[in-house]
């Protein structure tokens, strides 16, 4: 069973915001005036509250939380030292978009930086505007209850603006569906952050247990599981959300930084253990099978906590990373497409351990190397129908043009299922995009308690323990490899590389740039369209 919400889409003008309001404008040839849109409590819901889950997945490049290109998955993945994009000859190379991420020299003026931006925005704007229109509903129906609903749509803007925050930092805070100019002002980081927190505390009480991985009325939607992840990944980053200069070398400590959680005055580590705890006890818990999460049809996962419910045949929802990251023969064979591009870097093989006796065993779960075979277990061949596909993880580079390996270099996207009745080209499939699991509740409990000082040996090895792997003792270093191990291709390495302190050092074909030593790249610029247009808006240190 799969739910299709109903789309209303409202018009907003931002004229004064950016140069270009389009973005915040949709005209559908279906839309309904706005009297008769929120005329019912059931209308309210549907129009004001469901509508906006529309946003969360995406078709085009830059929209949606994952599944597409060039947006908030691609700035979090091939910035690290996880995943990269080699040029390949004439492939891959696109204006030097793809190694100017790598090497973090994004500038400015970057499209893809800029038309996240505004994807970010436009969904805070929509969250807005129906803010407004289930208050005014409220005072002309004085008798319907409407709390639920205010309370869902606060949680799902202050989801959209963890992801402002943790891209950019320093942001206007907008509450308004028609900003005026002078309401659009930069506010500290941290500002933004305690405004997070409070907006999806305040809000959690109000919202469903039930889960939202699974099919029912709660499908993809904001509850209180889901509020909690965000409160526990919004404690374990505290000491980088609430440094308001990032480019000065010292950051809070976690010990010092108090939450007041349900009457209780917690440090960040106590937090981040507290809403784990709270999502253990709501019934989660690790999938035997690791790779269950990510089957076709995942949606009986007990593990994931929130997902980008797919479709082929329902929803428009792409997922375009297994396409991107194939050789078109591999692909080919599935009866799929393929663009041969995204690749693990030298540094996951090292991690991993590859091609070595104590290779981790979610290298071959998570990433295809070597010989390759069809479905059927037949080897597949290169265009002359007898060198076998044989990729070549060590031979990756930035740039491997003109050599040998230039179509084979890399060890490629695995990770989900392959649905072999995908569409359009393999886009379109019945996997559930997984955004939250609780693999990383159980990481994020086992790093505060050792960053509090405390054991956190016995959550590092449940994971571990899932996948055979023998127990390791839960320092920082070993923290911090597991992540890369477990929950590789998912979209946190960035984040977790700026909390572990390792985001801007150089690594396998990415020398540190001039001055990045002092941590202004761990956000990206403001784009400088949208300075242009405001002058009450700064740029970054450093850019």
């Amino acid at each position: 069973m799969k739910i299709i919400y109903s789309i209303l889409f409202a018009s907003f003008s931002l004229l004064s915001w950016t140069s270009c309001s389009s973005y915040l404008e949709e005209n559908p040839k279906d839309r309904l005036d706005e009297e008769t849109a929120y005329s019912t409590l059931s209308d309210v819901q549907k129009n004001g509250v469901l509508s906006l889950y529309n946003y969360v997945g995406g078709y085009v490049d830059s929209q949606g939380l994952q599944g597409t290109g060039r947006g908030i998955y691609d700035l979090n993945t091939f910035t690290t030292d996880e995943a990269i994009m080699p040029t390949r000859g004439g492939d891959w190379y696109d204006g030097g978009f793809w190694q100017g991420l790598y090497l973090h020299r994004w500038g400015v003026n970057n499209e893809a930086i800029y038309a996240t931006w505004e994807y970010l925005y436009r969904t805070v704007i929509l969250c807005n505007g129906s803010l407004e229109r289930i208050q005014d509903f409220a005072e002309k129906h004085p008798k319907e209850n409407v709390a639920d609903c205010v309370a869902e749509v606060r949680a799902l803007r202050a989801m959209f603006y963890y992801y402002i925050m943790d891209l950019f930092g320093s942001v206007p805070l907008i509450e308004k569906s028609n900003p005026e100019v002078e309401d659009i002002v930069q506010e500290k980081r941290s500002k933004v952050f305690n405004f997070i927190v409070k907006e999806l505390a305040e809000s959690s009480s109000l919202l469903s247990k039930e889960r939202s991985n699974q099919p029912g009325v709660y499908y993809g939607r904001m509850t209180q599981p889901v509020v909690w992840f965000l409160l526990a990944k919004l404690a374990l980053n505290a000491e980088v959300y609430t440094d308001d200069d990032w480019t000065d070398g010292s950051r809070p400590d976690g010990k010092s930084i108090f939450f007041e959680v349900e009457g209780q005055r917690l440090n960040a580590w106590q937090t981040v253990n507290y809403y784990c705890e709270k999502i253990t006890a709501a019934g989660y818990t690790l999938e035997k099978d690791y790779t269950a999460n990510f089957a076709v049809f995942n949606e009986s996962s007990e593990e994931n906590i929130f997902v980008i419910p797919m479709s082929k045949t329902l929803y428009t929802n792409q997922f375009i990373y297994l396409f991107r990251s194939r050789h078109y023969n591999h692909a080919k064979a599935y009866g799929l497409s393929g663009e041969n591009g995204s690749s693990a870097t030298k540094e996951v093989l090292e991690t991993f351990g590859y091609d070595t006796p104590q290779v981790d065993a979610r290298f071959d779960y998570c990433y295809f190397a070597g010989p390759v075979k069809d479905l059927e277990g037949n080897q597949i061949l290169l265009d002359d129908g007898v060198t076998p596909l044989v990729y070549e993880p060590w031979n990756v580079a930035l740039d491997v043009s003109g050599k040998p390996y230039e179509k084979t270099a890399g060890a490629r996207m695995k990770k989900y299922e392959v649905d072999k009745t995908g569409l359009k080209d393999g886009k379109l499939l019945d996997n559930d995009i997984v955004l939250f699991r609780y693999a990383d509740v159980l990481l994020m409990q086992s790093e505060a308690k050792v960053r509090n000082g405390e054991d956190g040996d016995a959550e590092l090895n449940l994971v571990r323990s899932r996948v055979g792997m023998a127990p390791r003792t839960a320092t920082l270093k070993n923290l911090l490899d597991e992540r890369m191990m477990e929950l590789a291709w998912e979209g946190w390495r960035r984040q977790d590389m700026i909390r572990f302190g390792v985001f801007t050092r150089s690594y396998s074909c990415r020398p540190q740039l001039p001055g990045e030593e002092n941590g202004y790249t761990t956000v990206f610029p403001i784009p400088e369209k949208v300075i242009d247009m405001n002058p009450q808006l700064h740029q970054h240190k450093g850019y």
